[in-house]
């Protein structure tokens, strides 16, 4: 068997097929064919078909998972559950994480940090909920601690109150108070921060 024809696609530029004996075989990004060193004429035996062919889904997984990280950045547990939803083997999942780790695309400590970052500049709530929110994405213990370390409840609860005090239903010191403790902070907080932004007109619990 011969490869007959390497053609760049139409739809996917980053991509080429692979032609042998005049009919289509697989095919592999513009990276996974400059690794491959698979020229045109190039002769190969059955089980170098197949490899191939293997390959050329392992590159399309790859490819899958590279633009699931760069859509918004992920974790090293969420990228595996993605690629686990796409019935990716453990070597293979072992494989791709370590080659976007190479990339820098995963790495859960800039994850981490970028998370906190936002989290507290467009929806600033308490550092257990955080907490809460990165353990559920995996994120080692560590690196959270580390992080939250930093970051002071007083500050964002203050924030968080002045905000939620331009909305006429938590003019409430109740409502209030049971929308603060959702966001994980404890009663006792809560009532030193309403305490010492109230103006006197409301009773604090």
């Amino acid at each position: 068997m011969k490869i007959t024809a390497i053609k760049q696609q139409q739809k996917r530029a980053d991509r080429y097929s692979f032609y042998v004996d005049g009919a289509y075989a697989f095919s592999l990004s513009e990276s996974a064919l400059l690794e491959s060193g698979l020229a045109s004429g190039q002769e190969l035996d059955a089980a170098g078909l197949e490899r191939y062919k293997q390959l050329s889904q392992d590159d399309k997984l790859f490819g899958r998972a590279l633009r699931y990280v760069a859509l918004r950045p992920k974790s090293e547990w969420e990228l595996g559950a993605y690629l686990e939803k796409h019935h990716s083997p453990a070597p293979l999942t072992k494989q791709i994480t370590n080659k976007l780790k190479d990339l820098d695309l995963i790495n859960d400590q800039k994850f981490a940090a970028a998370y906190v970052h936002d989290r507290l500049l467009l929806r600033p709530t308490s550092r257990r909920r955080i907490k809460l929110e990165l353990a559920k994405k995996r994120v080692p213990t560590d690196i959270i601690d580390g992080l939250l370390a930093e970051q002071s409840d007083t500050v964002t609860l203050q924030e968080v109150i002045a905000k939620k005090r331009r909305q006429s239903k938590y003019q409430d010191d109740l409502k209030l108070m049971q929308y603060l403790a959702r966001q994980g902070y404890n009663y006792g907080e809560i009532k030193d921060a309403l305490s010492g932004s109230s103006n006197g007109d409301s009773p604090l619990l």
